[in-house]
C-alpha cells in the first residue's frame, strides 16, 4: 500500500479545506468588528435622539449579520458559534432592543433579527442597562413621568432575565450579564427615588413659601 500517495492527497485536502476555512473566518471577523463599530455609533445616535440615522447604521450591521451567517453557518458552524460572531450579534441585538425600549415599538425577535437565542438575550439585558442614562437624562429636563415610564421596562427586561434558567453554556453567560442589569437597575431606582423626593420637596417649601 503506498502511504506516501495517500498521505500527499489526505494533507492536500485538509489544506485546502482549511485554506478555504481561514479565508471566510478571515471575512467574518472583519465583519464582525464592523457590525459592533456600526452598532455601537447606532447607540451614540439613540442617545443623541437622532432616531432616523441610529436605524440607517443598525440596518447596515444587520446586513452584516446576514452577510456572515451566509458565509459560515452552513460550512463551517464552529467559527459561526465562535467568540466574536456571538460577540457581534449581541450588539447588533443591543441596538436594535434599545431603539425599541426608546422608541416604544415592539421588541423584534431573535427570529427577525437572524441572531441566536444566547446572545440575543445578552443583548436585551445590555439594552436594558442603556436605559439608565435615558432616566437620568429624563430628570434633568424634569420628565419625572419619561423616567418612571423607562424605569418600569428596565424593572420587567430584569424579572424576564431571571426565569431564564440554564447553563451558561446555554446563555452565554446570562447570569453575569443579569447581575450587571440589576446592579445598574438598583443605582437607578436609587437615583430616581431621590430626584423625585427631592423634587417633591422643593414644591412643597415651594407652596409654603407662598
Amino acid at each position: 500500500m503506498d502511504y506516501i500517495k495517500q498521505l500527499t492527497r489526505i494533507s492536500s485536502e485538509i489544506i485546502a479545506n482549511l485554506n478555504q476555512k481561514h479565508a471566510a473566518r478571515e471575512i467574518s471577523i472583519q465583519a464582525s468588528r464592523e457590525i459592533i463599530r456600526l452598532s455601537a455609533n447606532s447607540i451614540r445616535c439613540i442617545h443623541r435622539l437622532e432616531m432616523e440615522e441610529a436605524q440607517r447604521l443598525a440596518s447596515l450591521a444587520g446586513e452584516k449579520v446576514i452577510e456572515i451567517r451566509d458565509l459560515i453557518y452552513t460550512k463551517h458552524p464552529d467559527l459561526y458559534f465562535s467568540g466574536y460572531t456571538q460577540d457581534a450579534q449581541k450588539e447588533y441585538t443591543e441596538a436594535r432592543i434599545c431603539y425599541a425600549l426608546i422608541s416604544d415599538i415592539d421588541i423584534p425577535s431573535h427570529e427577525v433579527l437572524g441572531v441566536e437565542i444566547a446572545p440575543y438575550i445578552n443583548g436585551i439585558a445590555e439594552a436594558a442597562s442603556e436605559l439608565r442614562r435615558f432616566i437620568l437624562d429624563s430628570l434633568r429636563k424634569d420628565d419625572s413621568s419619561r423616567s418612571e415610564e423607562l424605569m418600569g421596562k428596565m424593572d420587567e427586561v430584569y424579572n424576564m432575565m431571571t426565569i431564564i434558567d440554564f447553563p451558561d453554556a446555554l446563555t452565554g453567560g446570562i447570569r453575569r450579564t443579569t447581575d450587571q442589569l440589576r446592579a445598574v437597575l438598583e443605582r437607578t431606582r436609587g437615583d430616581l427615588t431621590m430626584a423625585l423626593r427631592q423634587r417633591k420637596l422643593e414644591d412643597l417649601l415651594s407652596k409654603h413659601e407662598l
